[in-house]
């Protein structure tokens, strides 16, 4: 049975159709990712499935018995509690159990007779409901799911109407993770998460997470570790691939090439009975062209196949800009710190990662940046990459050191803030203001706008639209396009995927990608702040890592080549930490033996060696005391029990080298063991 169907839905916002017959389901356990252009109705079938909208027709209905957690975009948080509190209160029903446990257990103390067996019934029924549901784990599942979330011990007392948009997010992030439902609905979990949330997310939904996902999201490289299989919104309706968004794109690009085919095909066809028609329409074949005319306009009404929606057909041309200096910025031993206090927002950047006190965001950071060259600028949130990019730009003093521009550069900043547009004009018409404000006596005429918006994946109808009305992934794309046509030779972009779906973030890799073998590309300097990874391996070839600390680190190559660099040293670290392990307990072990044959052959003062067979003393343990014998037996017995216990736990035995160490231990402690119970066995024989 399946886990979720949802059949023949339909839904309109004015005279707009969002969902037209769309219809779809989906299995227990299974990942899938919803993908399609901004607007196309993604959220609304989010909001649809967890019941916070209702469809004008058709019907959504879940396995019973299961439930389904929805992460909203305006999550409803209690602005009174501690971070921790909020994260906890997302096991509302373990806590009741808790309580009711606590309530019976009491009942029991006085309880006689039949009235003590069913307390005693009932109360084993609350332990299993409480095992299922986590029992007394919940701690340490609310701190690692904090912490994988980016969140900091020191701010788990911060009260939740004190965190930043960005926190709230992730707070409510990790409250749905908690309460872990059956299905997990996903709209845009990676919003407010640096690249190590991300991947932590990754790696929490495909290896601990056992329910069912639908997740929407920007992120490409989310949705190719995650989901394995991909529904595509296109006119209110669904299109299924299998796979992950990878495969997607390939198959997608089959089948629309296809459809292409069979279109153009169609269109010839009537094109050549309309020129027919024409031709013989007054002459003696009149009747047998009005008889083809009148088939011609059934086969119109009733066959015509739709023109493929096309995401990349319309060519990108930028104008050229003027060449830079060949140093293009130069920063020498920039320090920037900052301390939090009564005027420094919650939200802001030096704000995140800290409560209270002093935070450094990079110190004596020496940096080059040549003309052609891509940076990307990582760290996790807070790290200081927009101070950075604001000390190169002077728009924020360093506390030491300098940042300077180099000669002959223009600069073209895309900032994570938002900026105003004059709502009161179209798409076309802010391009051409735009471009004619940065570039006097340069203009662009209405049609070279209207082919900029195009690119830009503004459709026909979208250029009539205002940019009041528009989205803020619209604005965003406006934004960018005026920029990237405003001939400056160096961009500095600060997240522009934030509010872009993966078609337009797809177009900004094409619009900054080096130049080809047609010179096709951009061909200044890009520095670039993001958590898209995959944005980042497309367009950088150098990466400036900040890690939150202060430290910073200077690497040539792309993301990817930098995460497998770390990976290499990540492992080599844990094989010099394993090997220091088993050269300190090999060291310990030789300890103790010399330390067992010492007391083996000086015996206590005043007790009687028992002798062997040959005058000896057996095992080199038969001076202990029958009592000690006994305790060291039980005491290695009940140690033994506890590592048993510990390897069967799913924590442990993810942990490569705390299970490794439990297995060296338990090694030892059964040698132990064995030589006590000869000695024990030794003594009952005699």
């Amino acid at each position: 049975m399946p886990l979720l169907a949802a059949t023949n839905l339909h839904y309109t916002i004015g005279q707009r159709v969002i969902l037209d017959g769309l219809t779809f389901g989906m299995e227990p356990g299974e990942r899938v990712g919803l993908v399609g252009r901004n607007g196309c109705g993604k959220t609304t079938l989010m909001k649809i499935v967890a019941g916070a909208l209702s469809a004008e027709a058709g019907e959504v209905s879940l396995q019973r018995g299961s439930r389904a957690g929805y992460l909203s975009q305006d999550p409803m948080l209690e602005a009174s509690r501690s971070l921790r509190e909020e994260a906890g209160s997302a096991f509302v029903e373990l806590n009741r159990l808790h309580a009711e446990a606590d309530q019976v257990f009491h009942a029991m103390e006085t309880a006689e007779g039949d009235e003590l067996d069913r307390l005693m019934k009932r109360h084993e029924s609350i332990e299993k409901r409480l095992e299922a549901a986590g029992g007394y784990a919940v701690d340490h599942k609310i701190d690692a799911i904090l912490h994988g979330l980016g969140f900091t011990d020191s701010q788990f007392g911060v009260k939740v109407g004190n965190l930043s948009g960005g926190q709230k997010g992730r707070l409510a992030l990790a409250k749905l993770l908690l309460e872990g439902p059956d299905l997990l609905l996903l709209d845009e979990p990676t919003n407010h998460l640096d690249i190590a949330g991300r991947e932590w997310l990754e790696s929490f939904l495909t290896q601990e997470y056992r329910g069912a996902v639908l997740m929407v999201s920007h992120d490409r490289y989310m949705l190719d570790s995650v989901v394995s299989r991909i529904v595509e919104i296109e006119r209110g309706r669904t299109i299924e691939y299998p796979g992950n968004y990878s495969a997607f794109c390939e198959l997608r690009y089959e089948r629309r090439l296809s459809q292409m085919r069979a279109y153009e095909n169609q269109q010839t066809k009537f094109r050549h009975e309309e020129a027919y028609i024409r031709k013989y329409k007054a002459g003696q074949r009149a009747k047998q062209a009005q008889g083809r005319l009148s088939k011609l306009e059934r086969a119109k009404r009733d066959t015509t196949l739709e023109r493929p929606v096309e995401f990349s057909s319309m060519k990108l041309e930028l104008p050229k800009a003027p060449r830079s200096g060949d140093q293009v910025a130069i920063v020498r031993g920039a320090s920037k710190k900052y301390i939090l206090r009564s005027g420094v927002a919650e939200g802001s950047e030096e704000a995140e990662g800290f409560v209270h006190g002093e935070k450094t965001l990079f110190h004596d950071l020496n940096l080059t940046i040549s003309r052609g060259e891509r940076w990307g600028v990582i760290g996790p949130n807070g790290a200081g990459k927009t101070s950075l990019v604001r000390a190169i730009l002077g728009q924020l003093p360093l506390d030491s050191g300098v940042a300077r521009l180099g000669a002959s550069v223009a600069i073209g900043y895309f900032s994570q803030m938002s900026e105003e547009v004059p709502g009161d004009m179209v798409v076309w018409q802010f391009l051409q203001a735009a471009i004619k404000k940065e570039n006097p006596g340069i203009s662009m005429s209405e049609q070279a706008a209207r082919n900029l918006a195009g690119a830009f994946l503004f459709g026909g109808d979208d250029q009539e639209k205002l940019l009041g009305v528009m989205s803020g992934g619209e604005r965003s794309r406006a934004r960018l396009a005026a920029l990237l046509a405003s001939a400056k030779n160096v961009l500095i972009l600060d997240e522009p995927t934030n509010h872009l779906d993966i078609s337009s973030a797809e177009r900004l890799e094409e619009a900054i990608a080096l130049p080809d073998e047609d010179e096709d590309g951009y061909e200044g300097t890009v520095i670039l702040i993001s958590h898209d990874r995959a944005l980042i391996d497309s367009t950088c070839d150098h990466l400036l890592v900040l890690d939150g600390h202060g430290g910073c680190e200077v690497f040539v190559g792309n993301y990817t080549e930098w995460h497998r660099k770390q990976e290499q040293l990540r492992k080599q670290r844990d094989a010099d930490a394993a090997e220091a392990l088993r050269r300190q307990e090999a060291q310990d072990r030789r300890k103790r033996e010399q330390q067992a044959a010492k007391a083996s052959s000086e015996p206590p003062r005043g007790s009687k060696p028992a002798k062997g067979k040959h005058g000896g003393t057996p095992g080199g343990l038969s001076w202990m005391p029958a009592e000690k014998l006994e305790a060291e037996i039980n005491r290695l017995n009940k140690r033994l029990v506890e590592i048993d216990t510990l390897l069967d736990t799913e924590e442990v035995y993810r942990d490569r080298d705390r299970c490794t160490s439990l297995l060296e231990e338990r090694g030892r402690l059964a040698q132990e063991q064995e030589r006590h119970e000869e000695e024990w066995l030794r003594r009952d024989g005699g």
